[in-house]
């Protein structure tokens, strides 16, 4: 039977899935220009595939535009079909934003930042994920061996990356069982949040390819090890030049990256829901999990929420350009630009307000109880989907970084997918997650 080569125009939702309808590659340059139809209660499809409470109903049409810059084109082995998606912003039929659009969102956030402080974001992902059929298996943790094994998955991820125009960074067999983590190349602006879900796309199809199934869950058992998402950041100047370091500044940040960093942990609590949205990210939000229990910066510690990086005095590269902050509390249920989105926000927030630079904790915060982690500025983060949510619709100026209704949509559609879960013993709301994800 033949077959006409299709292309995907697809966007990144709310439930952090890649969404999508494909049209004959012939017409690519006229979609270019008119791009596909798309539903607006689209928006209101959970991870789960039921649909939360909706605005739109039954009505109203959009379109999808695709952006050529973040084309992906793979040759597939002869016989196979060749992959081909592109990532767009969903528009009215007018051509204004979409107001739910993720990828627009960040666009605007991005255009806060450089508003604001006169700097582009520089910065990339990293991703941790399982392979269902290695999770068994112990004794493999950072080994040779481990990585060995899975060479040739490992090693056509990387040429997937390379050949999708992601720049590829390390892949690496991680702690957990069947656990893996890959990493791209720092990029600028709104191609770091492309290119985290272009590579989390590829990882799904290289495995597909070989019979393995992925997962990004946050957790697949509240005994094992969890599957973060790491951002790394920094800032450049309008000259390309790196001004997030200075070796006068608390922690070697320079002014505005430490009042970045201020704001960032000044609303962490409530951004959350945003970053580490599903109802299992709480159960690896917890201390000494070597991910995120408290708004606190960190130097060199990976329990932190943000953490300073360490910068290599053998390194070629300049001090200054290795210097970047990291932010630890997000996973893979979080759509990438909407999660980036929320951090940049409430960075640019923290400029805005002159917020000091906080002290770098060097203790176990989970030693303390509330009143003595109030006196220093800290809180615990919610324990629960239910409690983030409650922060962030709560937190005006959280929600006036939005767009007009986009607080009340959010919460409704995580409404909907708890809804889906209800009645759901621990393990089987773990077991929905892992195969969402």
């Amino acid at each position: 039977m033949k077959r006409e080569e299709m292309m995907v125009a697809c966007c990144g939702d709310l439930s952090g899935k890649v969404r999508g309808k494909a049209f004959p590659l012939t017409q690519m340059d006229k979609r270019l220009k008119r791009g596909v139809g798309w539903t607006p209660t689209n928006v209101q499809i959970t991870c789960f595939d039921n649909i939360a409470e909706s605005p739109f109903g039954s009505l109203g049409d959009l379109v999808l535009i695709p952006d050529p810059a973040t084309r992906v084109s793979i040759e597939s082995e002869e016989g196979a079909p060749n992959e081909n998606f592109v990532l767009g912003n969903i528009r009215y039929t007018d051509g204004r934003p979409w107001e739910f659009c993720t990828r627009s969102i960040l666009e605007a956030a991005l255009e806060r930042l450089q508003r604001v402080a006169g700097v582009t974001l520089y910065g990339a992902f990293e991703h941790e994920f399982q392979i269902k059929h290695l999770v068994s298996e112990v004794g493999k943790a950072f080994t040779l061996g481990g990585f060995q094994e899975e060479r040739h998955f490992c090693e056509a991820i990387i040429a997937a990356m390379r050949e999708a125009g992601v720049t590829p960074d390390t892949i690496l067999k991680e702690f957990g069982a069947g656990q893996f983590e890959v990493t791209m190349g720092p990029q600028k602006g709104v191609t770091i949040a492309d290119h985290s879900l272009i590579t989390r796309e590829l990882v799904g199809l290289v495995a597909r390819e070989l019979g393995y199934e992925p997962t990004f869950t946050p957790i697949r058992d509240p005994a094992g090890v969890g599957n973060g998402v790491h951002v790394h950041m920094s800032m450049l100047d309008s000259t390309g030049k790196a001004v997030t370091y200075d070796p006068n500044g608390q922690h070697g940040l320079s002014d505005a990256a430490g009042k970045f960093v201020a704001g960032i942990l000044k609303y962490l609590d409530s951004i959350i829901a945003v970053t580490a949205p599903s109802v299992v990210s709480y159960l690896r939000l917890t201390p000494h999990r070597w991910s995120a229990a408290f708004n606190n910066l960190g130097f060199r510690d990976r329990e932190a929420s943000v953490r300073i990086c360490p910068v290599s005095d053998i390194s070629d590269i300049a001090c200054a350009d290795q210097f970047n902050f990291e932010f630890r509390a997000a996973d893979g249920a979080a759509n990438p630009h909407l999660a980036l989105a929320a951090i940049v926000h409430a960075g640019v927030q923290g400029i805005e307000e002159g917020l000091p630079v906080p002290e770098a904790t060097q203790e176990d915060l989970s030693l303390l109880d509330t009143r003595a982690l109030a006196a220093r500025g800290y809180v615990r983060l919610p324990q629960t989907l239910e409690a983030a949510l409650e922060r962030f619709r709560n937190n005006a100026t959280v929600c006036g970084w939005f767009p007009e209704g986009f607080a009340d949509v959010y919460v409704k559609h995580k409404e909907g997918e708890i809804a889906y879960l209800a009645g759901k013993t621990q393990a089987e709301i773990c077991a929905a997650y892992e195969s969402a994800y």
